[in-house]
């Protein structure tokens, strides 16, 4: 049977050089790596993510792609790529998912877990 899968890993950096505190701006750099750990070569086609910072505003992203690429992977095979996001607060959280469909024609949606953005040495 095909497996239909891609595995999401995070690391996230607080941008202190582009954030300004004094302004309620906080710059995160976020680095993905995705992984098909199905048995099918699949294309990641969207994303969509949801941004939460510590005042529970919610901001959603939506887009074709991630950084400008499509990633075509086969089995094995992996993407990895950096973006950022800005917060009004010293810390959120972002999850989300990207909508993928394999060489077959299957469409599946992978599901990226919550991680979180916060400045060194804070704590909630």
């Amino acid at each position: 049977m095909a497996a239909y899968e891609f595995t999401v890993t995070v690391k996230t950096q607080y941008l202190e050089e582009q954030s300004d505190p004094s302004r309620s701006h906080y710059v995160f750099a976020y680095a993905i790596t995705i992984v098909n750990t199905g048995t099918v070569p699949a294309q990641l086609i969207s994303r969509h993510w949801v941004i939460t910072d510590a005042n529970n505003h919610v901001q959603e992203v939506r887009g074709l792609g991630v950084v400008g690429h499509q990633p075509f992977l086969q089995p094995g095979e992996q993407f990895e790529y950096t973006s950022g996001t800005s917060l009004k607060t010293p810390q959120g959280s972002m999850h989300g998912e990207y909508f993928c469909v394999a060489e077959d024609g299957e469409q599946f949606d992978v599901r990226i877990p919550e991680f979180v953005l916060s400045l060194p040495r804070t704590l909630h």
